[in-house]
């Protein structure tokens, strides 16, 4: 899904959720999650989106309709400590698209 899509699912209210993904190497990724299925955000390559920060979408979305988001964070701390047994749960942190003032 590219921002153009993106904008326009977002003026339907469409969008359930955006979560932006944490991955190793201090980038992120944006799944959008409609009725039909999950999407990453894609940039005009057609290749995920890599995004820096939660300002850097906040600034790349600034002139869209805001919709729920999630920071998605894995549960690293768990592995490293060696966790007996149970499946290891992702952090998730509410956030909005609109800067706190």
């Amino acid at each position: 899904m590219n921002l153009q899509t993106l904008t326009e699912h977002a003026a339907n209210s469409e969008i359930h959720e955006l979560e932006l993904l944490s991955l190793e190497g201090g980038f992120y990724l944006a799944r959008i999650r409609l009725d039909h299925g999950q999407f990453t955000l894609l940039d005009d390559a057609a290749k995920p989106m890599h995004l820096r920060s939660i300002t850097h979408l906040r600034d790349l979305l600034q002139t869209v309709p805001a919709f729920p988001c999630v920071l998605v964070q894995q549960c690293v701390h768990d592995e490293m400590c060696g966790r007996d047994a149970g499946p290891v749960e992702e952090l998730r942190i509410p956030f909005s698209l609109t800067t706190p003032l």
